[in-house]
């Protein structure tokens, strides 16, 4: 059962806002990671091994039990698995697109999360699904130009420039809503912590499996890229440690929508630090995204 929804006061809407404009900037950082010579496997690596290593600290120092049931046994390495793929995606799209678009095409995941459950436990998605789903695809049309009216490529120049990062952006999408259900349904009872910890884990040993097959770690060839893989590690495990300690304390259970404006954070912070921009249309494309989003995850169950 889905807990009753509960007025969020100022600290914990303020702390919410604070960990999306964490995890936008961790974006940010990569992308000046990326522009500096480090490799997707290499920043996965160090931002999962990282949170990993503060999040088993973290359960040492709280004393959290852990138990893991035979269900919890099989689901993890699933969970693990998607979320590596999920990770490697995401990061793949924002080495290609400006940092808001990829974090925007990854935010349909919710019509994905949907789609999931359905197929996989024959759950029937919700009205309010329904109706966003056109919204929210259309949103997306506009912040990605798919006709390439903004850009004055037109429909093929445009895709032949963005399609890699949005055919990344949306797999990233579709394997976090299939992690998502599967924890939904398979490990939902297993302590927040204990689960990411493992994620983290398992994640991280993915991502050292693709640094092996490449050959080797690709570090920064210059300051700008030590800055970016520094900071990208240092908000991502920061962001998850709030996540774990904070917001419990404060009263908010799970990740709340209001979260879901990391990617407005991300076309700021990407204006300011790499001089990206985008079209007026395309600001308002990715507005309409993140509002469907936002209103998905605070409606009323």
């Amino acid at each position: 059962m889905t807990p009753p929804t509960r007025k969020l006061s100022g600290t914990a809407f303020a702390t919410l806002l604070l960990i999306a404009l964490m995890m936008g900037a961790n974006h940010v950082a990569a992308r000046l990671a990326f522009n500096h010579g480090v490799d997707v496997a290499t920043a996965v690596t160090f931002r999962s091994a990282v949170t990993a290593l503060a999040l088993a600290g973290l359960l040492l120092a709280q004393r959290v039990p852990i138990r893991f049931t035979a269900r919890h046994r099989r689901a993890l390495p699933a969970i693990g698995l998607l979320i590596g793929v999920q990770s490697l995606c995401l990061y793949s799209a924002v080495a290609r697109l400006p940092v808001a678009l990829a974090l925007l095409a990854f935010n349909t995941y919710p019509l994905w999360t949907a789609l999931w459950a359905r197929l996989f436990y024959g759950h029937r998605p919700e009205r309010a699904v329904l109706v966003a789903m056109p919204v929210m695809l259309v949103g997306l049309a506009l912040a990605l130009d798919v006709f390439g009216a903004a850009s004055g490529l037109g429909a093929a120049g445009q895709w032949g420039r963005i399609g890699a990062g949005v055919a990344f952006a949306l797999t990233a999408a579709a394997t976090f809503g299939v992690a998502l259900v599967i924890t939904q349904h398979e490990a939902s009872d297993l302590d927040g912590r204990v689960r990411t910890c493992s994620t983290m884990s398992i994640v991280g040993v993915l991502a050292l499996a693709a640094v092996g097959y490449q050959g080797g770690f690709h570090f920064p060839t210059a300051v700008p890229g030590w800055w970016g893989l520094a900071a990208l590690t240092f908000l991502y495990g920061t962001a998850f440690t709030i996540m774990f300690t904070v917001l419990p304390k404060l009263g908010v259970v799970g990740n709340s929508a209001i979260m879901n404006v990391e990617p407005v954070f991300a076309l700021v912070l990407a204006w300011a630090i790499l001089g990206q921009t985008i079209a007026p249309v395309q600001v308002v494309g990715a507005l309409v995204v993140v509002a469907t989003v936002v209103w998905l995850g605070m409606r009323r169950r």
